[in-house]
């Protein structure tokens, strides 16, 4: 038997297929309703944005990361392959490995700070129940107090039921919880809008990049980055889609599916969050923005009511979209030891280690760091994977040599230089952005040029290595 394959690598079978266009909805309406995307308008608003501006980005980040969606989406529903396997056509049976273990490596960070959302609901919870805040000493290295590392220790527990459990139950989740997600955010919605009597000062809060605002002129500096943030919070999921539509029904239940489901939805999300938060500022005095802060200050039945709804989603949140893609690629680095549930149960152990509440820790940490470089490096792996199965393929695909050894992609050694080079040269221009964003006292010195790339960090490596990749692919069959 080949050492590139077990059951869960495998060709979906037809009796596997089973996801209509429904099922692909529920699944991003629910992947969706999160907290991280909830405070998405938040940090666009802070830097200025009115909310208009702040929910059109959101709006145009997600529809434009949805064409690598549905494009490296055709794959996974044409041949009823993951995305680590896809990824051997470009790189190689063995070098498939390192683009899979760069996106697990990012999910694991992303399964992390979902869990510590989990985690501190569960927290303010017991303190709900207990009649006062939980508090204590910081722990030393950790820097959170022993009952917050109790809590996300509780909720990373809760979830790990279903990386037991498989895929299946993942998917019966998202369906059923997808339309109790849209009834809350109405209600929500209709909560603060009787609260505070209509919604507040946010809503007609000006730009402040108009002529006289605090930031005249200088909307395209923040627009920008925010835009490539916005379109680095999916941008994993541009390249795992195959995990999912690898169960379609047919093609176009996939493309419907995702059309429907993610950018309306996330841009709809964005203004309620607005509306919402505006209302705040009328009934308790400032702008809040933590949902889960919000669920705190509520009173009686509710508080429980709304922590508990938001338990749910962030469970299901977090299974679907940080979940599926690493416990598949963990599975590819080694499928004779590494199985899907093995992979998972390696996805919530690093996801532990990376402590990701310290990437939490500012604004700036979260969007021009985290999210943005993570765009970057994932960007290129997504231009690859574009060019080689719609120019160089031209969507044909020969499914048994993925599994081969010595097929048609085992190039040099298992290993496609091409690919190798065309991915660091698209990582390349943007690490020293990265650098001055991630550790600024140590990087003070990053010329404006470098910055100024690190702003478009998602769109120049996915430009740059679909361009070397393109020509050098054709340079290699001449």
């Amino acid at each position: 038997m080949s050492s590139l394959i077990n059951d869960d690598l495998k060709p979906t079978t037809e009796a596997q297929r089973t996801w209509r266009w429904y099922h692909f909805t529920a699944l991003w309406i629910g992947m969706v309703m999160c907290i991280p995307a909830y405070t998405l308008a938040a940090s666009l608003i802070e830097s200025g944005m009115s909310w208009g501006q702040a929910v059109g980005t959101v709006f145009l980040g997600n529809a434009i990361v949805l064409v690598p969606m549905l494009l490296i989406g055709h794959a996974g529903a044409k041949y009823g392959i993951p995305y680590a396997v896809l990824a051997r056509a470009s790189f190689g049976t063995v070098g498939a490995r390192l683009p899979a273990l760069l996106r697990a490596l990012v999910a694991c960070g992303w399964y992390g700070i979902q869990t510590w959302f989990g985690g501190m609901m569960i927290h303010t919870l017991a303190g709900v129940l207990m009649g006062q805040p939980l508090g204590g000493d910081k722990l030393p290295v950790l820097g959170i107090t022993p009952s917050q590392l109790i809590c996300f220790l509780a909720f990373w527990a809760i979830q790990f039921w279903y990386v037991i459990h498989g895929i299946d139950s993942i998917r019966k989740l998202e369906t059923w919880t997808a339309p109790v997600k849209i009834v809350i955010c109405f209600v929500l919605l209709w909560w603060a809008y009787d609260k505070a009597g209509g919604f507040g000062p946010i809503i007609d809060q000006p730009s402040q990049f108009v002529p006289g605002g605090k930031k005249a002129g200088q909307f395209a500096d923040v627009f920008w980055p925010s835009l490539t943030a916005m379109v680095g919070f999916w941008a994993t999921l541009a390249l795992n889609i195959p995990d999912f539509t690898r169960f379609a029904k047919s093609q176009r239940d996939q493309v419907l599916g995702q059309s429907i489901g993610l950018p309306v939805p996330m841009g709809l999300l964005a203004m309620m969050a607005v509306f919402v938060t505006s209302a705040t500022v009328v009934i308790y005095g400032k702008a809040i923005w933590d949902p889960v802060d919000l669920s705190s200050r509520m009173t009686g039945a509710a508080v429980l009511v709304a922590l508990l709804i938001l338990l749910i989603d962030t469970v299901s949140v977090n299974l679907a979209a940080n979940l599926v893609g690493p416990a598949y690629d963990f599975s590819a680095l080694n499928p004779r030891s590494i199985s899907y549930k093995a992979g998972g149960i390696i996805t919530a152990v690093i996801a532990i280690l990376m402590m990701p509440w310290k990437v939490l820790e500012s604004t700036q940490g979260y969007i021009f760091t985290w999210l943005i470089g993570y765009s970057a490096l994932l960007g290129p792996v997504a231009g690859i994977l574009i060019v080689d199965y719609y120019l160089i393929r031209k969507k044909e695909l020969n499914v048994d040599d993925l599994y081969n050894e010595g097929g048609a992609y085992r190039y040099g050694s298992g290993w496609n230089a091409v690919a190798l080079v065309a991915l660091v040269l698209g990582v390349l221009p943007n690490v020293p952005g990265f650098l001055n964003a991630a550790f600024p006292q140590s990087f003070p010195d990053v010329g404006g040029f470098f910055k100024g790339i690190y702003t478009y960090a998602w769109f120049v490596g996915v430009a740059i290595a679909a361009v070397v990749y393109g020509l050098g692919m054709k340079m290699k069959s001449k």
